[in-house]
């Protein structure tokens, strides 16, 4: 594999959702039944911290933050997301977009990035303590799926040179 980030365009929308698709299959990557509208997607994430992961000319995985909070107080916590195509996974597709995304983020001035994550997604766990996550707490019965309550660990990253003063 040679994988390449850059930042997301729109014509990225069918490849994102597809990959979105995938993990929503899977039950332990998000509470979200259904892919968002292209216009949803787009309107709710910072562009200039989204990126998509190519291998060759497909793309194989997405990282994006979204704004935490519409408070000027928090412009610089941000919110991740990242999703790895399904044939993709285990081939460093995950570690190399949140490494890139951690790098983007601190250069448009984002001190905190935070995650939520279902206890039941190890990998995705896994990957975020590599890149310096913290587990803050759990988050118990935070929301039904299926019928069933679900906890979620909620998961932040300090940056170490983006508002330490």
């Amino acid at each position: 594999m040679m994988l390449l980030t850059r930042l997301v365009s729109s014509e990225d929308w069918e490849a994102i959702k597809s990959i979105y698709e995938e993990a929503i299959m899977t039950g332990n990557a998000t509470f979200e039944m259904n892919a968002p509208s292209k216009e949803q997607w787009y309107s709710s994430h910072d562009l200039e911290c989204s990126i998509v992961c190519l291998d060759g000319d497909k793309i194989v995985g997405w990282a994006a933050l979204s704004p935490a909070s519409s408070r000027c107080v928090y412009s610089g916590v941000g919110e991740n997301s990242i999703y790895v195509k399904q044939d993709a996974r285990g081939k460093g597709v995950g570690n190399i977009l949140l490494g890139r995304l951690i790098e983007i983020a601190e250069d448009r001035g984002f001190w905190t990035i935070q995650t939520g994550k279902f206890p039941e997604n190890s990998a995705s766990l896994a990957l975020h303590l590599k890149h310096g996550f913290r587990k803050v707490g759990r988050r118990e019965k935070i929301g039904k799926m299926n019928g069933v309550w679900r906890d979620v660990l909620f998961m932040e990253r300090r940056s170490e040179v983006v508002g330490i003063n």
